[in-house]
C-alpha cells in the first residue's frame, strides 16, 4: 500500500507530460484566465458607466384598483 507501483509512476509521467508538454499548456491556460478576468473587469466598468448616464426611474403613482376598493366597500356595508 505504501510503495509506488509501475502504474503509479506511469500515471504521474502521463499527467506531467500533459501539463508541461507541448507549447506550454499551463502558461496558455494562465494567459486565457488573465484575458477572461480583464474582460470581466472591463464589462463591469461598462455597466457602471451605463447606470450613471441614465437618470433613475421615477416610481409610478399608487392607485387603488377597482376590485380592491369595491370589495372593501361591500365588506364595510355588509358588516
Amino acid at each position: 500500500m505504501g510503495s509506488l507501483s509501475i502504474w503509479h509512476i506511469l500515471f504521474a509521467v502521463v499527467v506531467i507530460a500533459l501539463l508541461f508538454g507541448g507549447r506550454g499548456r499551463i502558461s496558455g491556460i494562465m494567459g486565457d484566465t488573465a484575458k477572461g478576468i480583464k474582460a470581466f473587469r472591463e464589462g463591469l466598468k461598462g455597466e457602471e458607466e451605463a447606470q450613471e448616464e441614465e437618470p433613475p426611474a421615477k416610481p409610478l403613482p399608487k392607485q387603488a384598483s377597482a376590485k380592491t376598493t369595491s370589495s372593501r366597500a361591500k365588506s364595510k356595508t355588509a358588516g
